[in-house]
């Protein structure tokens, strides 16, 4: 995984990935159905979701990263207003 491997450089370790069904502008490749007889498009595909958690000052980075490395997909950017590891009860920046 060409972005996981880009993350590790700058360095970056919160990255999760979902495996989940989705629905989007590009069509599902169809699929047969009933010993090949039938065929159809189903409504939702297999999507691939990638979170990456990082402070401000890595934002620009992961960005160029993501882009570099993708050829389909969109990167939205949410703020956190807090991060607090359970173990640890460290807070903040300082865990992300």
């Amino acid at each position: 995984m060409a972005i996981s491997e880009g993350l590790k450089k700058i360095p970056v370790s919160g990255v999760l990935v979902h495996k989940m069904k989705g629905r989007d502008e590009f069509p599902n490749p169809e699929i047969h159905a009933a010993k090949g007889s039938a065929i159809f498009t189903p409504q939702f595909g297999h999507k691939h979701v990638m979170e990456v958690i990082v402070p401000d000052s890595k934002e620009k980075d992961v960005i160029r990263i993501i882009r570099e490395n993708s050829k389909i997909g969109m990167i939205f950017v949410h703020p956190v207003s807090n991060a607090i590891d359970i173990g640890s009860g460290k807070e903040g920046n300082e865990i992300i």
